[in-house]
């Protein structure tokens, strides 16, 4: 198996996820209380949703009888659960992630798997050290803290973002990416209830063959797991106490935009600076875009000022277009337009391509427009997909625009 062939496969568990969400929310209230538990009614009854670390201490968990947590922990602040804005907050984490790969699996309000298979060459840096570079933008772009792990499939991914969470008493610092290869020997930590859909009814037939922990069931050969449990589930058991999944990462739905932002660690005023660093950021999305066989009517940029004023320009083609050169030309004139209108230090910019169409079903070139007046012409395709040939090659960095500035 070749590096590029290796999984690359993230899950951003965001941590404490309801509470969170209620403290933002209501800023006054569960937002000053230390001890906060989401759920239930007013007259306490109900489950527990969601519980903040300090009132876990107490022993207060999700799905525990309202009344009860509140008796284990009585100097509780108790909050419905903010439905509608806990909706738009999972939004907002999708989108942020979304921004590093379009294969997003939301799994659940708060848990969303990302594959980044093949993106080595595009990153170019260990997955450590991309995972925390997401992990602080979505607590940036959104005000939510996140954990992620990784690994090779979704069954470590997970198992790595629950012992990456920040808790008392731990060292975990929101990260936790187990190499390719580490696998079995990470799995050691757990016990069999850890795995998921390893339930009660399941742990119990387990027992009865003295196999209570993941090290426990590895012992036992391939035959004998199928012998005891069945084909389907003796050869499922083999697998994922191995840390085998796999279960790929299912995009859930049809992808609307791909964006390239980048947030300076210097606010920059210079325009020539602005420009390099536009190049750069139309360059990576509109190769994005080639590489998912799409073509994009409209594109959009967005500046942030120094005073976090957030401020984007659009315009929609006539034509679709691929190729950075076109996207870039488009770009350039709606970042003259944000910077004559306001012109301060900008602290981050962004280039983002929207309202697709599949690339083989793509127009041909207006035929009633002269050459010169057209956005994008065959000339540009061609240099396009001979760029993409190259760095599929020789890597990501292999080859530039010229005038291309230092990549995000």
């Amino acid at each position: 198996m070749t590096a590029s062939s290796v999984r690359r496969i993230l899950l951003a568990d965001a941590d404490a996820f309801y509470v969170a969400v209620a403290r933002l929310a209501d800023p006054d209230g569960a937002g000053k209380a230390r001890l906060l538990i989401v759920g239930g009614s007013p007259e306490h009854r109900g489950v527990v949703t969601s519980a903040s670390y300090e009132a876990r201490a107490y022993g207060v968990h999700s799905a525990m009888p309202m009344a009860r947590a509140v008796r284990l922990c009585p100097g509780a602040t108790v909050v419905p659960v903010p439905w509608e804005a806990c909706a738009d907050k999972s939004r907002e984490i999708g989108a942020v992630l979304r921004q590093f790969t379009p294969v997003v699996e939301q799994a659940s309000s708060d848990e969303f798997y990302l594959d980044l298979t093949g993106t080595e060459g595009l990153y170019n840096e260990p997955l450590p050290v991309t995972a925390r570079r997401i992990r602080d933008t979505v607590t940036r772009e959104t005000a939510l803290p996140v954990s992620i792990g990784g690994g090779t499939s979704k069954l470590v991914a997970k198992l790595a973002a629950g012992l990456a969470k920040p808790r008392p008493g731990t060292d975990a610092d929101g990260v936790r990416i187990v190499e390719a290869g580490a696998e079995g020997a990470f799995m050691l930590e757990f016990a069999l209830a850890d795995i998921p859909f390893i339930g009660p009814k399941f742990q119990e037939r387990l027992a009865c063959f003295g196999m209570r922990t993941v090290r426990d069931a590895v012992r036992q050969e391939r035959e004998t797991l199928v012998e005891w449990l069945g084909e389907r589930e003796g050869n499922w058991l083999y697998q994922r106490v191995r840390g085998i999944d796999p279960a790929p990462v299912m995009s859930d739905r049809e992808v609307k935009s791909v964006s390239r932002d980048e947030t300076f660690a210097t606010d920059l005023d210079d325009d020539d600076a602005l420009a390099a660093r536009l190049l750069s950021l139309a360059d990576r999305a509109s190769a994005d875009v080639r590489g998912a066989d799409l073509v994009a009517r409209t594109v959009t940029v967005k500046l942030r000022d120094a005073d976090f004023t957030t401020r984007q320009a659009s315009r929609t083609l006539g034509e679709a277009v691929r190729s950075e050169r076109a996207v870039y030309a488009v770009a350039r004139e709606l970042l003259a337009r944000l910077r004559t209108a306001r012109r301060v230090p900008a602290r981050l910019l962004g280039v983002a391509l929207s309202h697709f169409e599949a690339a083989d079903g793509e127009a041909q070139l207006s035929l009633l427009e002269p050459p010169e007046e057209r956005i994008e012409s065959e000339r540009d395709r061609a240099i396009s997909r001979a760029i993409d040939q190259v760095r599929e090659r020789f890597g990501r960095d292999a080859l530039g625009r010229g005038g291309q500035g230092s990549r995000a």
